[in-house]
């Protein structure tokens, strides 16, 4: 284990990250807001930390291991979710207690999208664009980022992209090298962001409203300028657009590349996990329609708009709204809620467990069941015409068990802070998944939660973010033997 270099590239990543601060307090100063003092101390705090940290380790220069990348992630994420709280923490408008404003950070970074605050409307813009902005970060992930634009990482950058990339195999770059992998992911998302913006702008957004909901809506994240969210505009063709670019995002950019690499879309269809994502999406979207219409909850476009908006939201742990499904009749608040544990694709900005994974397990469920019919069979799983390896098949079931160990303790946690079965189960869920709002007590915001509870859900959203086992795997003892 190379702790010099480990805390030389955090006391650059620490750097790095405190430029951003840059942008929202040119924002804060545009809009003469006096948040701009909050981001000015945020950034110099930052800053020389991550300078007093790389300082005494400059000089050391290795190759980095597995263990490092693992060791590197887990740090960044949480030194940056504190970090992060800074500019809520200081902001004098906002009167954030620590907890509070350290919650909204790593909802932010995570791609949450659970929020404390109330009043979102009348806060300074500066914040308004700041939370958007953490959320696009988080998005593509901030050590894809560094593997991307830092060449001191391109050795050893393989690690830190293993341990932060979310799905089940881990090892696939787009280009023979890490760092031009991290670019053309970048670069993609960079692009989609931009288009995303253009046609928000276009449909009738303010720039301003534009610019911060692509932020969002790309990285999967659900944060907005308004209390309200999308119901604050009420337009069909911002919902359309919102639909579209969120159903874009929850697919693996691996397929976003070779499209944009070849100049064709063939390859979206011929892939399992994508038809996979259309058919969880069209049939959760027409079984809710169908259940709005028919308890005559909504007329039938309007309950076709909004059933195919907040499934499309939900499912793929945006957290947008345009209603409140939490108080839609029968198992519709159930049945989205449980949509989104498939989440986006693996290689999307999506959380919950991956579509890939979701599918691997109907294959394997099917394949019991085959095997129980014809005991001396051999059955392959596979997924198109390729075969998966038995040890991926193992790796998604054990993913899948610690999963539903962590939702479990993290769901007793929370029940012994003397929070409701329904508020407590729905909010780790909701964390856990990098979803935002829940049911109950959770389904407007966080704020009334106690402290306890909201570091219970800090923890949970870092797990769902880095999928469980790269924070895991640091507590186990033999990841710190030689």
């Amino acid at each position: 284990m190379h702790f010099t270099v480990i805390l030389r590239i955090l006391g650059i990543l620490l750097m790095v990250f405190s430029l951003t601060m840059v942008i929202p307090l040119i924002v804060g100063l545009i809009y003469s807001e006096s948040a701009s003092d909050a981001f000015l101390m945020a950034f110099g705090i930052t800053f020389c930390t991550g300078l007093l940290i790389w300082l005494p380790f400059q000089r050391f220069h290795h190759e980095l291991r597995t263990r490092d990348g693992f060791i590197i992630t887990a740090l960044f994420w949480t030194v940056l979710g504190l970090f992060g709280a800074l500019p809520f923490y200081l902001s004098q408008g906002l009167t954030l207690s620590p907890v509070d404003a350290v919650f909204e950070s790593v909802s932010g970074l995570t791609t949450t999208g659970a929020t404390v605050i109330t009043g979102i409307d009348q806060m300074p813009n500066s914040l308004l664009y700041y939370r958007q902005q953490l959320q696009w970060l988080g998005g593509m992930g901030i050590i894809v980022l560094a593997v991307a634009i830092l060449p001191m990482l391109g050795i050893g950058g393989m690690q830190l992209y293993r341990a932060e990339t979310p799905g089940p195999v881990k090892d696939n770059k787009l280009t023979p090298r890490i760092t031009e992998t991290a670019k053309a992911l970048w670069y993609i998302y960079a692009s989609l962001t931009v288009l995303c913006f253009l046609a928000y702008w276009y449909a009738g957004m303010s720039a301003f409203d534009a610019i911060c909901h692509s932020f969002s809506t790309v990285a999967i994240g659900g944060f907005s300028t308004h209390d309200a969210s999308f119901g604050y505009f009420d337009s069909p063709a911002i919902e359309a657009i919102a639909i579209l670019f969120m159903l874009l995002s929850g697919i693996n950019f691996g397929l976003h590349f070779f499209a944009w690499q070849n100049r064709k879309i063939g390859h979206y269809f011929a892939d399992p996990e994508f038809r996979f994502y259309l058919t969880i999406l069209g049939v959760v979207s027409l079984t809710t329609c169908a259940i709005l219409i028919y308890s005559d909850t909504y007329p039938p476009l309007t309950a076709l708009r909004t059933s195919l908006f907040e499934v499309v939201s939900v499912a793929t742990t945006t957290g947008f709204a345009t209603a409140d499904f939490a108080h839609w009749p029968s198992l519709l608040p159930f049945l989205l809620f449980v949509a989104a544990f498939s989440g986006g694709c693996a290689g999307s900005t999506g959380g919950g467990m991956k579509v890939i994974r979701i599918l691997l397990l109907y294959k394997q469920g099917i394949r019991e069941v085959k095997r129980l019919i014809h005991p001396n069979g051999v059955f392959s799983i596979k997924l198109g015409d390729q075969p998966v390896s038995e040890r991926v098949i193992e790796a998604v079931w054990g993913f899948f068990s610690v999963y539903m160990l962590v939702f479990v303790f993290m769901l007793m946690a929370l029940l012994a802070t003397g929070i409701d079965q329904v508020t407590a189960w729905s909010a780790v869920g909701a964390t856990l998944n990098n979803l935002g709002p829940g049911l109950g007590g959770v389904a407007a915001h966080y704020g009334d939660l106690n402290d306890p509870a909201k570091w219970v859900l800090c923890l949970s959203m870092l797990l769902g973010r880095l999928e469980v086992f790269t924070l895991i795997v640091i507590f186990s003892p033999m990841f710190w033997r030689k």
